[in-house]
């Protein structure tokens, strides 16, 4: 139910971005409406999901007075790349796109096998609309025993093909990230909480690297990309803050802000030599100590 109504909202965003500032009428929005579903609009059922679809994506659909049209202000910012609503709107219509079309581009659409968990994100998406406690059970990697949580499910973030949820948890007084995929079951408490007013996942997640908290300050971390690597890397950030320092035919510097943990690390190393970490000198250090792990590991016995 809930996965359908995302689609419905959804549908409305893309033919109001597609209107543009002109907008649509309500009569217009009915016939594609009818068109789509099959069913008629009535004017209540579209005006819940106006404030539905503001309360989720942040996203206000207006109404001009004078021409009694809906529209969506500065709708093309919807579409910019680095756009996290954006984004989350692509996903959902191409998942509805591949779903629909499975028979007829059988063979021919490739998609990337992302890890188990997807079946909680309508779950949590509801709890975090009602402002529901959410209690999981939980498995950590390299553990085999399952720990019960309560959580309240401040909000979702993707990370690397993985879906991640960001709540506060009662057993542990804090606020902490969930992988989904480790989620073994999930189930919605009567119990309600009220969202902390400064709550900004992105700020939250402001200097890390990843789905991981910073738990150490934040430091300039600047790295050298050569060849080809440096415009991919131009194309495709590491991290949000960075910046471009100076570049030539060979190679390119770049700086982030960030503060390192494993999985810096471990995106530097897929890369290969392609990457060099010039500073601080603590982040070259723990760059060298991998690498050498990994000579060892490759050298003949």
């Amino acid at each position: 139910m809930v996965t359908e109504l995302l689609n419905k909202y959804i549908w409305l965003v893309q033919k109001l971005v597609t209107a543009g500032e002109r907008g649509l009428s309500l009569e217009e929005i009915r016939q594609a409406w009818n068109r789509k579903f099959g069913t008629d609009y009535a004017r209540r059922t579209f005006n819940n999901h106006r404030e539905a679809i503001a309360g989720i994506f942040g996203i206000w659909i207006e109404c001009d007075r004078s021409t009694r049209r809906y529209f969506i202000r500065d709708s093309e910012g919807i579409s910019e790349k680095d756009s996290g609503t954006a984004w989350l709107i692509d996903t959902f219509t191409v998942n509805n796109m591949l779903s629909l079309s499975k028979e007829k581009l059988s063979g021919r659409i490739s998609v990337e096998e992302i890890p188990s968990g997807r079946k909680f994100l309508t779950p949590l998406m509801n709890a975090m609309q009602e402002g529901n406690v959410v209690e999981i059970a939980y498995r950590k990697y390299g553990s085999s025993s399952t720990e019960k949580r309560t959580v309240r499910p401040y909000g979702i973030k993707e990370a690397s093909l993985r879906w991640y949820l960001v709540g506060w948890t009662k057993e542990r007084d804090d606020c902490r990230v969930y992988s989904l995929d480790r989620i073994e079951s999930l189930t919605i408490l009567p119990e309600t909480f009220t969202m902390p007013g400064n709550f900004d996942i992105d700020a939250l997640f402001a200097t890390s690297f990843g789905s991981y908290l910073s738990t150490e300050p934040a430091t300039r971390i600047i790295f050298k990309a050569y060849g080809k690597e440096a415009s991919y890397i131009k194309d495709l950030p590491l991290h949000h803050t960075q910046t471009v320092i100076e570049e030539d035919e060979k190679s390119t510097v770049f700086s982030i802000f960030v503060s390192p943990n494993t999985s810096l690390f471990l995106e530097f190393l897929r890369h290969g030599p392609n990457i060099e970490v010039l500073s601080p000198a603590e982040t070259r250090t723990g760059m060298k100590v991998l690498t050498a792990r990994m000579e060892e590991l490759y050298r003949d016995k």
